[in-house]
């Protein structure tokens, strides 16, 4: 058989297997990287034999995408037979890969302790070390129940059961035999560059009914460098925890006194929240929006219309006043519509965007709550745009011009994604075609290029998705354009048209920042504490020597609140040294040091927390430098921006 191997056309033998097929194909150093081949889109073992339809053959390669998928997998296969080995009496479950990692649970009686995971990581390296053959075989789904229930590895019985499949691969390594569709590296010697990260607690299926079993966390790579530079960007995250710098910079905390998921804004983190939502209602007036403000909770009944409550109820809370059920808001699209309703629109009224942000409330359980990023109650920067179907693509365009500048703010790189229907929906398919071709539409006419994300749609409507990446090169969630064609149906919104008709417009759901919650916090993680100048709710520090200099450092400070500047006068008794290391923990931008010699000049001392230290200036060239640096990041977008705490 003839058989196209990386470009070259090479003759097979009948049942020659794909490993032999890629090594006529590719030089020795490149068939070195090749985990797994690839025949269409189909993955197949290195040791599997060439499909006699297959035409085209391609190496999957360490360092890809699909290829370190194959090695997490692989790894936590390696995992599973090291924990089997050391634990005998414990169950295996399910061990995928993850996004730069994989997982495994296991059903144990104690839980494994971090001694454990060191012991179980020297175990999987002695395996590697035997370079032990993956093998796979096929089993009907009687012989699988079979040999698994020889095992006593019962969820793997009930796996078999509910997948209902005829037949079942089983690939064994060693004496570790595990249920799964492949495909795997050829040999645990592959596995070269990973490591056991932690345990936690996870529901067998998900279902907090089920029994509590134990995840092991690790991550795997192709080579001990790039796990190497993984593990120091996970070294650096945990610096960087949010939660951790809030409390160092007094910014926010949570208190079980007042429930999970619930934040307390301290001070300085009040402030930072009233500069980011004012810089907000600013940019929203200057591109044509409407301030408005629904209420926090609305009849039942609007949320059942809606398609709010049939699809999304479990997501919400819900009370009842006078014996009428209300629903805790969990967005502000209803009453932005009543608004619209409020009156008749005429063609030339459109569009109207009305924009909010307004506090929501969404259930999410105990077990996922996480510091800024998963909350129940947040503020959302929520704007609903309701145009002619003609003006639709325009106001996709606006919003997403809308959301380049706010990731050129902060020097974010960013992709899209278009998420399509999902399963859980509301309307018709005509209107979700349309719905989905108006955003690759508006996303093709300005050449920004997208992926597809099938079935991650909200429920009433296509989306484009703004996924940002932060100085450690993680990626959020953040901005969010969703297409409407069934909401306005639902509420009857209608326009009067230029032929004096009664028409139906468009609705463009959108956030920019998304949760301010969440992007506080991503903010905070992606500036390791230290915001920007125009940002920080404490932009300068006085901080005098002996207390003689008390007296200057309260009129140095009146000159700087004078200028709109964010200052603080440390005047305590401490040593100079003492206040400068305080200031340098809380990321002061700018500390200003007054001894005598700077009384007698009526000047100050600027240091700045990233080491510029421009010395002895004048107040007011000290302050001009301070809101020179405050203006930097929007000279460039040509935005000009003042804020006085």
């Amino acid at each position: 058989m003839q058989i196209e191997v990386a470009g070259n056309q090479i003759e097979l033998a009948e049942g020659a297997l794909c490993a032999d097929a890629l090594k006529e194909g590719l030089s020795k150093k490149q068939f070195k990287k090749v985990v797994v081949a690839k025949c269409g889109e189909d993955m197949l073992d290195l040791t599997a034999a060439v499909p006699t339809a297959c035409t085209t053959l391609e190496p999957v390669f360490a360092d890809s995408e699909e290829g370190l998928v194959v090695i997490r997998h692989s790894t936590a296969h390696l995992m599973a037979e090291a924990v089997k080995k050391l634990f005998p009496t414990a169950k295996v479950t399910i061990g995928p890969s993850i996004k730069d990692g994989f997982y495994y649970d296991f059903d144990y009686e104690r839980p494994f302790t971090p001694e454990d995971l060191e012991a179980i990581e020297k175990e999987m390296l002695s395996s590697v070390g035997a370079n032990k053959d993956f093998a796979c075989q096929t089993m009907t789904a009687d012989e699988a129940r079979t040999y698994f229930a020889d095992m006593n590895e019962d969820y793997k019985g009930e796996l078999i059961d509910d997948l209902g499949e005829d037949e079942y691969s089983i690939y064994t390594h060693g004496d570790f035999s595990d249920l799964c569709r492949g495909p795997h590296v050829a040999r645990t010697g592959m596995l070269k560059a990973f490591k056991l990260l932690s345990v936690a607690g996870a529901y067998w299926r998900g279902d907090e009914k089920n029994k509590m079993l134990q995840r092991i966390y690790g991550t795997a790579w192709q080579d001990p460098k790039a796990l190497k530079k993984h593990l120091f960007r996970l070294d650096e995250a945990k610096k960087r925890d949010h939660r951790k710098l809030g409390t160092q910079l007094d910014l926010f905390s949570t208190h079980e006194d007042i429930g999970g998921g619930m934040i307390m804004w301290h001070p300085k983190g009040g402030l930072v929240r009233a500069i980011l939502e004012d810089w907000e209602r600013k940019e929203h007036l200057k591109r044509g929006y409407d301030i408005v403000q629904g209420p926090l909770i609305l009849k039942q009944e609007l949320w059942e219309k809606s398609g709010h409550y049939e699809n999304y109820k479990e997501n919400m809370y819900f009370t009842e006043i006078d014996d009428q059920g209300y629903g805790i808001k969990p967005m502000n699209c209803l009453a932005h519509m009543l608004i619209y309703k409020r009156k008749t629109q005429s063609y030339r009224d459109l569009p109207q965007r009305y924009f909010e942000l307004g506090v929501v409330h969404r259930h999410e359980k105990s077990g996922v709550l996480h510091g800024l990023m998963r909350v129940r109650s947040f503020t959302q920067d929520d704007a609903h745009l309701i145009c002619r179907p003609d003006q639709l693509q325009d106001e996709i365009i606006g919003v997403f011009h809308f959301v380049k500048d706010l990731m050129d703010l902060f020097s974010f790189e960013f992709r899209a994604e278009i998420s399509t229907r999902p399963e859980k929906s509301v309307g018709t398919d005509a209107d979700w075609e349309l719905a989905t071709s108006a955003l690759e539409n508006a996303l093709d006419s300005i050449d920004e290029e997208y992926t597809i994300n099938e079935g991650d749609g909200a429920f009433y409507g296509p989306k484009i998705d703004i996924i940002l990446e932060d100085s450690l090169g993680r990626s959020w969630q953040c901005a969010t354009i969703q297409c409407d064609f069934t909401l306005p149906e639902r509420f009857d919104l209608v326009y009067v048209g230029e032929d004096g008709a009664r028409h139906r417009p468009v609705m463009l759901h959108r956030v920019i920042l998304g949760s301010i919650e969440r992007f506080v916090g991503v903010l905070i993680e992606h500036f390791a504490g230290a915001l920007p100048v125009w940002l920080a709710p404490v932009q300068a520090r006085l901080m005098n020597v002996t207390d003689s200099q008390i007296e200057f450092s309260e009129k140095a400070k009146q000159f700087m609140l004078s200028k709109g500047i964010r200052v603080e006068a440390d005047i305590r008794n401490e040593k100079l040294g003492y206040k400068v290391r305080e200031a340098q923990v809380e990321k002061i931008p700018y500390m200003l040091v007054i001894g005598d010699k700077e009384v007698e000049a009526g000047c100050v001392n600027i240091r700045s927390r990233d080491g510029e230290d421009p010395g002895m200036v004048t107040l007011e060239e000290a302050a001009q430098l301070i809101l020179d640096a405050a203006q930097e990041p929007f000279k460039l977008g040509g935005m000009s921006y003042s804020f006085s705490g």
